[in-house]
């Protein structure tokens, strides 16, 4: 039994920086602007969030008030990849340039920032920022008793149990309300459908698009912090592919966000079973097979192509997102 709540503990900790960068992409690819740099975008928040916490750390006020240090890490990487994602959004929306250069450029970009800043800051050489084990959510940190027998339940709630969970389910819940229920959703759906329609009835197309870049480049910002505490070894200028994952996720969910959640677990479960092979006792074990220990790490990728090559004729993308917006053109 705790196998099995460490391997959902281990899911939900895995979905939420999927989650959290595919409702990102799905905010930009919305208004119509698509965003193939939500992995450059994710390093710059995990690196913004990483000094941060390892500032509060060596500052000795972190530990007093972990949460507290948390909320301004998640702040500050959501900030970081805000900014960042405004040199897409002035790239794409004011400069009409290819969108999937300008977000590669990017991509290529903030891995050799973020190594330059680590050495500039730890020395050289020193590549890996280290996350303090403080900001855990314990129950202590709830006013709890320690367990001295943990069972299942204390093993799914506090074994790794971050406050990016609850922070990302709040805003999957937003997202929801604010995409289906609110006039700024309707005219963010306008302009990556119809823009020209939108502009004329008095949606200024530019700016909706600005700012559904600078949603995604927020959330993804937060979504970097959350992969590297998932990850568990400390920032090192890479989030492993992660951003290209929850475009997937995007896709698979159809630009839906509760969609968007189940995909989130559905691909985070092929993640975890990768991790967690060598403990499930029903897997086959490849033992004659050389390096078979790689062959479920390679299981998610794997997955994800595959439900790709099915789901994608099906999957709808709003009908303008790649096309940059002129006003002058019929």
């Amino acid at each position: 039994m705790i196998i099995l709540a460490d391997i959902i503990g281990a899911t939900i900790i895995f979905a939420i920086p999927l989650l959290l960068v595919a409702l990102g992409g799905m905010f930009s690819e919305r208004s119509g602007t698509i965003n193939i740099a939500l992995e450059g975008i994710m390093i710059i928040g995990a690196l913004f969030s990483s000094l941060f916490l390892r500032s509060a750390d060596k500052g000795g006020w972190g530990p007093g008030h972990p949460q507290l240090a948390m909320l301004g890490a998640m702040a500050i990487g959501a900030v970081a990849g805000m900014v960042f994602s405004l040199l897409l959004a002035v790239a794409s929306v004011s400069l009409k340039a290819d969108q999937t250069i300008g977000g590669t450029a990017l991509n290529l970009f903030a891995p050799a920032f973020a190594i330059v800043l680590t050495w500039a800051i730890q020395g050289q050489g020193q590549t890996t920022i280290n996350i303090p084990t403080w900001i855990k959510i314990t129950r202590e940190t709830l006013g709890l008793a320690p367990s001295s027998d943990p069972g299942f339940w204390d093993a799914l709630l506090f074994k790794s149990s971050y406050l990016t969970t609850p922070i990302a389910l709040l805003i999957l819940a937003l997202t929801v309300f604010v995409i289906y229920k609110t006039r700024f959703g309707l005219r963010l759906r306008a302009c990556g459908e119809h823009p020209h329609a939108a502009d004329s009835v008095g949606i200024n197309v530019y700016r909706l698009r600005y700012i559904g870049v600078a949603i995604s480049g927020f959330l993804a910002g937060i979504g970097g912090l959350a992969f590297t505490i998932a990850a568990g070894s400390g920032f090192q200028s890479t989030v492993a592919g992660y951003g290209f994952f929850a475009l997937a996720v995007m896709i698979f969910g159809n630009w839906n966000p509760v969609r968007i959640f189940g995909a989130a677990l559905f691909f985070a479960l092929f993640r975890v079973i990768g991790s967690y092979s060598g403990s499930i006792p029903f897997l086959p074990t490849f033992s004659g097979i050389k390096y078979s220990q790689y062959i479920y790490q390679m299981l998610p990728y794997i997955v994800t192509m595959i439900v790709l090559v099915f789901t994608s004729g099906k999957s709808r993308a709003p009908k303008a997102e790649g096309i940059p917006y002129d006003k002058g053109s019929r």
